[in-house]
């Protein structure tokens, strides 16, 4: 019979037992996904480079076999250990057997890979050595062997077969959540401090908003930030998140480039000449700086000299959990309080987060404002349940399991209680989704991070499960809308076609996942150069400062598999230096270097066999042939400051490659007809010259998705005999993203004006977004550019067109969502409704000529968004007019950001 006075005197004991199976239940999803990430390893071994590995294949062979059968053992057993020490004894068996396999062939793949690329001299000279190390790595595997089958054949983890099994089937896909729209509460708020900035003192004031971490401080900001009272009033404006690790250095460089970006030289400069700098670039006019997240009453006493104090009306914002910070920034002025949300608002907030703009009925509605009340009004905390009842759906037994457990998290302290909240919500986080979300604490606090960089991250990582019928990016991008529907990660800012294009999680996520990934050995992270730890079994390091310090100690990872370098700063590698990063971690999967500068190109990074992912920063324009070796690369992002690139390495022969990304005019090696594959899976290419616009390299890519074409464009785009180069790019059935950048130097831009356009059946037939720069076309071309029936983004940039007069032709654009029209001398345009019937987003900049916007824009029922920067007086009138005849004859409120124009910039306007 069941004591149940004796369970009720011990709620914390079972609660503690609960979190402690859920830890355990983490520990073996994260072993499972590292067995996935092996045997898909194994398996491209075994497909791509039998060669490489021919000396150990049969035992690779026998190994995946084996390790096919584990995973089915730790699919079959979750949820159902009766045991938990041994259960954790089990998980960490798996653990430590799938990293040796994994250590073990990847490490012969390096010597084996090294032993082929040398001469016949060196091959003698290592005669002996290279037969030892085979037998040694034959002999670890077949250790591994016995291993694995002594786990699977234990028959002390005693299973119960009637239980139910795993739970990791398909779930529904939800649509995200828009969050800017989902703000409760902060209205009245946002209205008193936006009228707080733009009235007041001629003098810089400082304005503070203090409260507890999760309370909704940075949003509050951020909706005054972006608030088109403020856009309009402050034309110079920049956003700092300043944290407890603070960097004055870093804070200045941060403004710095948001009002400009610094120069190589003033990178180089002192603390003092920085905030000189800056000094000088706010003497111009009126500004707006957010510092968010303050910790010390030292940050804006050290930034005083940095913040010139002319008389017009320049606010600083600030947001801090501490009061004395706010008080000392400000003696004059009291912190503004952020209040803690009504039942009735968090109850809206909850509704909003967990089943969108539906309705609940009674019976969730119940249990939903039980959860809503225990959260008692903190932001995070119903965000974050929200996350957890969204997976739930709207099934009533699922919210009431919640709403009864919800009170298990509570503790006195409000910021232990949002900790409890983010474990939960991490605990119910499907096992494919932990590593992702986890992997947000390698960057830095509050960065935003471009969710091309976090995809292209997680595929090398390994973290991106293969799904039959769709690539491995959608796939990511599925797992990023998951997270942002679970509310653990936040939309920073949005693609002009609706697609997330950065992101970040708040400052109390990014410790939880720093801490929990922590105690995973999901990654390290170097911060104290006194005190680094050992890297004997870490797998994965990021470094934010000291690069170069950190480099020069000579550090050595056997097991290191990604290295991520975040500083703010550039720092430029000494040739000494050259090496470093390769001879210290032999095994890298991933390297994200970009703030580190090689003065010449790094010729040991080729015995990198492993790398997936490469962001590199050089000096030289050339890349050598001896880099093809790293035959498993995926993502290649090369930058330089040279204005021409010239690829020497046989791209062709890199069978993973899936993106290749620069910023210069980009020389390609022409593919070997007959000894040479296409590259299916290459979905990038940019930017590439005119040169390699050939008709054997575009045959070569018939997959390709986003193409970029920087150079004398006439080359590519000139009929010669009724043809042209074009031609071949108009085949690309996939292309998607076409940019063509006419770049003539060092001549000007008039010498290299185009004199033909090809028509629109030649371009590719499922083109959606079109930039064109540099290529000064007459706008009678526009016509042809209306006939593409796929294109949804019309991106003109600087000089695109040329003349003093547009009217478009009937029937054409009839599906494009977003124009921009960039730098230009037009004058008047003409256009009506029926030209743009399906327009939601127009940017206008620096039109310094312009008379109007059409007026018969107001017509556009879909238009939503209309952005104006430094244009006429009279084009903004016009644009002003238009959003008013919205309001009035449609009821529907169209968003309208102008900027002033070029010559107020002076007056702070």
């Amino acid at each position: 019979m069941v004591d149940v006075k004796r369970h009720q005197l011990l709620p914390s004991t079972f609660r503690h037992l609960s979190l402690w199976i859920s830890k355990r239940v983490i520990e073996e999803e994260m072993a499972d996904a590292a067995v996935d990430f092996l045997l898909e390893n194994l398996k491209q071994l075994l497909v791509y480079n039998i060669k490489l590995i021919g000396a150990v294949k049969s035992e690779v062979e026998e190994l995946y076999s084996d390790l096919k059968v584990f995973k089915a053992f730790l699919k079959d057993s979750t949820g159902k250990r009766q045991n938990h020490e041994v259960f954790k004894e089990l998980v960490n068996q798996i653990r430590d057997v799938v990293y040796e396999a994994e250590d073990t062939v990847e490490a012969f793949v390096c010597q084996a890979a090294e032993h082929k690329a040398r001469n016949y001299i060196e091959k003698a000279f290592h005669i002996l050595d290279y037969p030892a190390e085979l037998r040694k790595s034959v002999k670890t595997i077949e250790n591994i062997r016995q291993r694995v089958k002594k786990i699977y054949e234990n028959k002390l983890f005693g299973f119960d077969q009637n239980r139910e099994g795993s739970t990791r089937g398909a779930k529904e896909k939800k649509a995200p959540i828009v969050e800017e729209h989902d703000v409760v509460g902060f209205q009245e708020e946002a209205d008193y401090l936006i009228d707080l900035l733009n009235k007041g003192s001629e003098e810089l004031e400082v304005t503070s908003i203090i409260g507890m971490p999760g309370l909704g401080k940075t949003t509050l900001a951020r909706m005054i930030f972006r608030d088109s009272r403020i856009e309009y009033e402050f034309y110079n404006r920049a956003w700092v998140f300043v944290s407890q690790e603070y960097s004055r250095r870093e804070v200045i460089l941060n403004i710095l480039s948001q009002f400009g970006k610094p120069t190589n030289e003033m990178s180089n400069k002192d603390d003092e000449s920085l905030a000189d700098e800056l000094r000088k670039l706010l003497e111009r006019g009126k500004y707006l700086i957010v510092l968010d997240d303050v910790w010390s009453e030292e940050v804006c006493n050290d930034l005083k000299v940095a913040f010139h104090a002319n008389r017009s009306r320049s606010r600083i914002l600030l947001t801090s959990r501490i009061e004395n910070v706010a008080l000392s920034a400000n003696l004059n002025r009291g912190p503004y309080k952020l209040r803690f949300l009504t039942p009735d608002e968090s109850w809206t907030l909850l509704q909003r987060k967990a089943v969108g703009s539906k309705k609940c009925d009674e019976e969730l509605t119940k249990h939903g404002m039980i959860i809503a009340k225990e959260c008692e009004g903190l932001p995070l905390a119903i965000v974050v349940i929200g996350g957890i009842l969204l997976q739930k759906g709207r099934d009533s037994n699922s919210w009431e399991r919640v709403s009864k457990s919800v009170h298990t998290y509570l503790t006195t302290d409000k910021e232990q209680r949002m900790n409890k909240f983010i474990e939960l919500s991490f605990n119910h986080l499907p096992y494919h989704l932990k590593s992702c979300f986890l992997y947000f604490g390698i960057f830095p606090e509050d960065s935003q991070i471009p969710v091309w960089k976090l995809v292209h991250i997680w595929i090398a990582e390994g973290f991106i499960q293969y799904n039959e019928g769709m690539s491995l990016e959608d796939t990511a991008e599925e797992y990023l809308d998951d997270l942002v529907n679970m509310n653990l990660v936040m939309v920073g800012d949005w693609t002009s076609n609706g697609k997330v294009k950065t992101c970040h999680i708040h400052d109390m996520l990014h410790v939880f996942c720093k801490n929990q990934a922590k105690q995973e050995s999901l990654f390290q992270e170097i911060k104290d150069l006194d005190q680094v730890p050992s890297l004997e079994k870490c797998r994965r390091l990021c470094i934010h400062s000291n690069v170069l310090d950190y480099i020069s100690s000579k550090p050595c990872g056997p097991r290191v598999r990604s290295f991520l370098c975040f500083s703010s700063e550039e720092t430029i590698l000494p040739r000494e230096q050259i090496s470093s990063i390769p001879d210290a971690f032999k095994l890298l999967r991933v390297l994200d270097s970009k703030p580190i500068r090689f003065q010449i190109f790094p010729k040991d990074l080729c015995q990198l066999v492993h790398l997936r992912y490469l962001v590199l920063t050089i000096n030289s324009h050339v890349i050598p042939p001896n880099f093809s070796k790293l035959w498993n690369i995926q993502t290649l992002v090369i930058e330089t400051e040279s204005r021409n690139l010239n690829i020497q390495a046989d791209i062709w022969e890199m069978i993973h490659l899936r993106h290749l990304k620069t910023n210069a005019s980009t020389t390609l090696p022409p593919p070997r007809k007959k000894t040479q594959r296409n590259k299916e899976d290459l979905r990038t290419l940019s930017t590439i010259s005119p040169k390699s616009c050939t008709e054997d390299v575009f045959a070569r890519v018939p997959n390709l998705k986003k193409l970029g074409i920087r150079g004398r464009l006439a080359e590519v785009l000139d009929d010669k005999g009724g043809s042209s180069l074009f031609d071949s790019v108009g085949k690309l059935d996939c292309l998607e993203n076409l940019k063509l950048w006419n770049d003539v130097y060092p001549q000007t831009p008039s010498e290299g004006k185009l004199l033909s356009f090809p028509q629109s059946y030649k371009f590719p037939p499922n083109l959606k977004k079109l930039t064109l720069e540099g290529t000064l076309l007459n706008w009678k071309h526009m016509s042809t550019l209306g006939m593409l029936e796929s294109l949804e983004i019309l991106n003109l940039k600087e000089n695109a067109f040329k003349g003093d007069w547009w009217e478009p032709k009937d029937g054409g654009f009839g599906v494009l969502k977003v124009l921009h029209i960039g730098r230009t001398d037009l004058v008047t345009w003409k256009a009506s409704s029926h030209h743009f019937p399906r327009l939601r987003s127009l940017y206008l900049e620096h039109c310094s000529k312009l008379q109007e916007v059409p007026s018969s824009f107001a017509d556009v029922s879909s238009l939503q968004l209309m952005h104006l920067h430094c244009t006429t007086e009279s084009a903004a009138t016009s644009a002003k007019e238009i959003q008013l005849a919205k309001r009035t004859a449609q009821h529907s409120e169209m968003k309208l950001t102008i900027y002033p124009p070029d010559h107020d910039k002076s007056s702070g306007r």
